[in-house]
């Protein structure tokens, strides 16, 4: 086990330095330039040369020469620097990279936490449960409304979902974290209010997300229940729910434990688009926003994040898979 984590990672280091490489040549090749609109803002109605304050703020942030030996140069310098934990200052956020995305996370974990434990708490369930009744017609409405969901764009369902229930009913506010309230109200209310504002992109996260939790639950259900040592514990005499309980249930979550390791960068990296639409200020809105105008160190910084965050996750579903799973034996 020990040899076989020390592999993977030494690997993980060839494979993030690779996905830095695609990076940085893609970020530097984006149609969009920050430095040059930020050149064109400043010098605004003044009469000034742009060009000429381009080029000096092209110099100032290391990026005159767009050569390939001049790539190569940037690279290694942000790579220097980001080894040694300096990740730059955002051109959008007039901040420190760091801060502006550690200070937004926790917006984004909570929200993608809070739909991963919903989407659990009804896959598995209704999972089990359709494969205990297939072609029953439990399973083909959940087999429906599974396919509905996944079908379904982001951006669509969203703007459906603001369409009817924000501004139909009135019953949410359009984007935003939390409304505007009296300097003297309390933190309970703050907290509901907070909530309230969530309820859409969670209610959306969960059901774009909780088809695959379920189709996978089925699948895997249909596969124990067929296996030889099920048909012996009912050839013994064991109820029916003791069958699907003690048997069924707990080799069905083998592999979905497996699964929940995977879900790390999902975690932490933001609902771009679903924080997008509803004007949250995660850390996916944010990346977004930074991707429009060319923020070069906050893009970076970012994604450099999902990779590291990817490749633990896969370590991490390895290593849960030969924990949970005795059988299987980890290559030494």
């Amino acid at each position: 086990m020990v040899k076989y984590v020390i592999k993977r990672l030494l690997l993980s280091i060839f494979i993030l330095l690779g996905v830095s490489i695609i990076l940085y040549a893609l970020v530097r090749i984006m149609p969009v330039d920050f430095l040059r609109d930020k050149a064109v803002a400043i010098v605004g109605s003044s009469g000034a040369d742009p060009d000429e304050l381009y080029e000096r703020l092209c110099e100032a942030y290391g990026l005159t020469d767009k050569t390939f030996v001049g790539l190569c140069k940037g690279y290694w310098g942000w790579l220097t620097n980001f080894v040694q934990g300096d990740f730059g200052d955002s051109w959008k956020y007039n901040q420190p990279v760091s801060e502006a995305i550690f200070k937004n996370m926790p917006i984004s974990f909570g929200i993608s936490f809070v739909s991963l434990i919903l989407q659990l708490l009804i896959a598995i369930p209704l999972g089990i449960k359709c494969a205990c009744n297939q072609y029953g017609k439990l399973d083909y409405f959940a087999t429906v409304l599974t396919m509905i969901g996944i079908s379904f764009p982001t951006f669509f369902l969203g703007s459906l979902l603001i369409k009817f229930f924000a501004i139909d009913l009135g019953w949410f506010e359009i984007g935003g974290l939390i409304s505007s309230l009296p300097k003297d109200t309390s933190i309970f209310t703050k907290i509901v209010n907070v909530a309230w504002h969530l309820v859409l992109p969670m209610f959306l996260l969960t059901v774009l997300s909780i088809g695959a939790w379920l189709r996978y639950t089925r699948t895997n259900t249909l596969e124990v229940l067929n296996a030889d040592y099920i048909r012996t514990a009912r050839a013994k005499g064991l109820s029916e729910n003791s069958v699907i309980y003690k048997h069924v249930f707990r080799n069905t979550l083998i592999p979905l434990v497996t699964l929940l390791a995977g879900t790390l960068p999902s975690l932490f990296s933001g609902a771009m688009i679903t924080e997008t639409i509803f004007d949250i200020p995660g850390i996916g809105n944010m990346a977004y926003q930074a991707m429009l105008v060319g923020d070069i160190p906050f893009i970076m910084t970012y994604n450099m994040f999902i990779a590291v965050l990817t490749v633990i996750g896969i370590l991490l579903t390895d290593i849960m898979y030969a924990v949970v799973d005795p059988r299987v034996k980890l290559g030494e």
